[in-house]
């Protein structure tokens, strides 16, 4: 039972992260071209190495096979790896809905378009950057299922590194664009993880 349990999370981590690599695929290209940029952030770019490099933590610094992240009973770890799944596959999905409502602003690099809109709509609502709160649930899943648990806590924490970077250069870049509508939404709208109580108007 244990080793069938742990080939299913193995089968559903590979599909969250074949679908994760079809949304990078068209998000790509249904992005706006590079000629569209009015203004972009080089440095972004170190952000973007230190979470593939929290990626690559979480996949390489593998645990035993069937082992547990940590002393646990069979039942506890089965529900872990549920639990693990469910939010990769949740992180899929939340993805795919931020990826297509930026729409063409889409981009790896942190950048402005032309005809820049500062979106606040859908899971944008919840948190100004909700595709990186989506990345890092793909290194918590893949942590959970894969890592040790002294590897999956150096994933995360580079991962969030990486993201921190990454958050603060492209709204370096937003709060120029757009001045004082920006920080009315950094006031309303948390960064990255979702506020736990619902914030009143100011």
């Amino acid at each position: 039972m244990a080793g069938r349990i742990h080939d299913a999370t193995l089968y559903l981590l590979a599909l969250v992260w074949c679908l994760f690599g079809l949304i990078y695929l068209f998000g790509r290209r249904g992005a706006a071209p590079q000629t569209t940029n009015t203004a972009r952030s080089a440095r972004s770019r170190a952000g973007i190495a230190l979470q593939l490099l929290g990626y690559g933590i979480a996949f390489v610094v593998e645990r035993p096979p069937d082992a547990p992240i940590v002393p646990m009973s069979g039942t506890a770890n089965g529900l872990l790896l549920a639990a693990a799944s469910l939010a990769g596959l949740a992180s899929i999905a939340l993805c795919h809905l931020a990826a297509r409502t930026l729409g063409r602003q889409w981009s790896m690099a942190a950048r402005v378009v032309a005809g820049h809109e500062l979106i606040e709509r859908g899971p944008f609502s919840l948190v100004r950057n909700p595709i990186y709160l989506a990345m890092f649930g793909l290194v918590v899943h893949a942590g959970l299922v894969l890592s040790t648990w002294e590897a999956a806590v150096a994933a995360m924490a580079v991962f969030l590194s990486g993201t921190w970077i990454r958050i603060h250069e492209e709204e370096q870049i937003l709060r120029r664009q757009f001045g004082a509508a920006f920080d009315d939404y950094a006031r309303r709208v948390p960064a990255f993880f979702p506020a736990l109580r619902s914030r009143t108007p100011s």
